[in-house]
């Protein structure tokens, strides 16, 4: 009997690399700009996930229209690339666990709120796209996290039915999208600590790092 195919799908900022803290460095300095104050920890908790022009809607007004919403966005995202270019570096082991993967026959995605500047900048900067079967960021679906279309459209994008699929995380939106899409989920503490994910019944594994993973639990 032959093994089923499987997928794993990553989040990219804070699980592919560590750079949360630039994502929100970037916007204190954009709201600063307006005359707003954001407390950063809960500012991460209530976004971490969502789509950069939800993001913006939520704090400067759902009447903005889409034109207007995306220079903001493509402000903020300036910012964040000319904070992070000098630290742009992927989470320990995350070479060694797609080397890993593609050796046993995984598909490999990446399901990310990221505008696509972003992936760009990420990905092609670490020379990683060519690894991948699908990318999806927020282009292109309408629904940011906690809803499950990215990861639904990534999985169909692979051709692998959403419960052979692991998602790789470090925020709860995210977790609870993959919740939502009927996968199981890997949680990486780049940002917030194991306590914030307790109540997920689909996280498998909490770990530091990608070098923590056991591959019996990613490959049995």
């Amino acid at each position: 009997m032959s093994t089923p195919q499987r997928a794993f799908v990553f989040d990219m900022d804070g699980t592919i690399v560590d750079n949360m803290a630039f994502h929100t460095r970037s916007w204190i300095t954009f709201f600063e700009r307006r005359g707003q104050a954001i407390d950063p920890d809960e500012f991460f908790r209530a976004t971490a996930g969502r789509q950069g022009g939800e993001i913006v809607r939520s704090y400067l007004g759902a009447h903005l229209g889409d034109d207007e919403v995306t220079l903001l966005n493509h402000e903020k995202e300036s910012v964040y690339r000319e904070l992070y270019a000098p630290h742009l570096k992927a989470v320990d082991g995350f070479d060694a666990l797609i080397a890993q993967a593609k050796a046993q026959g995984v598909k490999l995605a990446v399901g990310t709120a990221a505008p696509p500047a972003n992936v760009a900048f990420t990905l092609d900067g670490l020379d990683l796209r060519r690894h991948f079967d699908a990318i999806v960021g927020a282009t292109d679906v309408a629904r940011g996290k906690p809803h499950p279309d990215v990861f639904l459209k990534a999985a169909e994008l692979c051709g692998v039915p959403p419960a052979h699929c692991i998602v790789f995380e470090d925020a709860p939106l995210g977790v609870e999208a993959a919740r939502r899409a009927g996968m199981s989920c890997v949680v990486l503490t780049t940002t917030l600590p194991a306590s914030s994910f307790a109540g997920f019944d689909n996280v498998i594994a909490i770990v530091r790092d990608f070098t923590e993973l056991k591959a019996e639990l990613l490959f049995a």
